[in-house]
């Protein structure tokens, strides 16, 4: 999606505000912005201001249609731009849509299957109106599942060198109870550096069979240059990774392992130690960072014999990053990329705090996965500049 920015009238903003209740604020807010966004995006279209006779015009304005859309704050009326050739579409508009079709399927579903709170009743009710039949709920969730299945099941068509997979924890309804789920996201960095989905699952539980399952469905679709996979050291998640990727580097995620070996130090008067391990943890120089870890080692295993142990023992995988000169790049030393897609995940799951089953929880949280995805590809910025050596290196 082309990138658009505007400004907001700000006294436009105020009026509202003075003049409406708190769910009428949000509702002409979010009409005042759509419009705004589908304005300048048609300008862009266009490629040309208002009654310029510049060349370069490819149509011209031609009004306006009226157009409900439904969203979370209530129902908006929109005013959507037209141009004359008939062509421009908001795709905005559309983005938004999905994101919102995913939301309100998953609070119908709680609502047809008798487990809605009184907030997802009155959602609903201003969303629909009062009846809502399951032949309605069937129709959209259908087109979403459809939409989530096709993303699942693309070719992978270009090399991705390295991926990324982490696990976060989601409450779903299931025969009665509320249980814990494991929801699985493997993300990639591509040949030219670029950021990408690749895939994601709900699970009973995060176990070498989940993953194994996960891993071998990449290579089914077409997975392959695969030199680095950074994860967390969750045992089942490891050994899946060895078996699968057969040749291929475990980045263990730095940030936990350095949680995991500060956690086996006294909270008091290991100030000294903490500071000498921060160095080390800065270090992207396989053989300085050796050097620094062997004298730590040395200095501290008779005072502090648990945190040396650590350190010894998982210094070597939460370092592969640097021990080849083409994957020396801090980006690739922790799965920090993911727990931000994760932060947005939660965003979104707070809304629905209970899953009503298993698919809504695909559903939803896929269509915010699709939507970061898309992000990353229509922005074309390169998450990683691979240097030279690094592109040979790939292929």
């Amino acid at each position: 999606m082309t990138q658009i920015n505007f400004t907001l009238d700000s006294q436009q903003i105020q009026d509202i505000i003075t003049n409406s209740g708190a769910n009428e604020v949000a509702k002409q807010m979010l009409t005042m912005i759509f419009n705004q966004l589908m304005e300048k995006e048609r300008d862009h279209y266009i490629n040309a201001d208002n009654y310029s006779r510049d060349s370069e015009r490819v149509s011209s304005r031609n009004g306006y249609y009226d157009r409900s859309y439904t969203t979370r704050v209530g129902r908006l009326e929109l005013a959507v731009p037209r141009t004359r050739d008939g062509e421009f579409s908001p795709s905005v508009f559309e983005r938004y849509q999905r994101n919102e079709k995913a939301l309100l399927s998953t609070m119908l579903e709680m609502y047809v299957q008798g487990v809605s709170t009184r907030k997802v009743s009155k959602v609903v009710e201003e969303l629909c109106g009062t009846s809502v039949s399951k032949s309605f709920v069937s129709t959209l969730t259908s087109e979403l599942d459809l939409m989530v299945n096709s993303f699942l099941n693309r070719p992978l068509e270009r090399k991705y060198p390295f991926i990324f997979s982490d696990v976060l924890y989601i409450k779903v309804r299931e025969s009665g109870r509320v249980i814990s789920k494991a929801f699985h996201v493997v993300l990639g960095i591509n040949d030219i550096g670029e950021r990408e989905l690749l895939s994601f699952s709900v699970s009973d539980t995060e176990s070498y069979e989940t993953w194994k399952q996960l891993y071998l469905s990449l290579i089914d679709r077409g997975l392959k240059g695969l030199k680095l996979v950074i994860s967390d050291a969750h045992k089942g998640e490891v050994a899946a990774i060895r078996e699968v990727f057969v040749g291929v580097s475990w980045q263990r995620c730095q940030v936990h392992f350095m949680r995991n070996v500060f956690d086996k130090l006294p909270r008091k008067n290991t100030e000294t130690v903490r500071d000498e391990l921060k160095v080390l943890f800065k270090t992207n120089n396989i053989e300085i960072a050796r050097t620094i870890k062997n004298s730590i080692v040395k200095l501290y295993s008779d005072k502090y014999q648990k945190m040396v142990e650590c350190l010894d023992e998982g210094f070597e995988d939460s370092f592969q990053y640097c021990s080849i000169d083409e994957t020396n790049y801090s980006r690739l030393k922790s799965t920090n990329m993911l727990e931000r897609v994760n932060s947005e995940i939660r965003r979104r799951e707070k809304v629905v705090r209970i899953f009503p089953n298993e698919q809504s929880a695909l559903r939803l949280i896929g269509a915010v996965l699709i939507d970061i995805h898309e992000d990353w590809q229509s922005s074309s910025r390169q998450y990683i500049s691979f240097t030279e050596s690094t592109k040979k290196w790939i292929g």
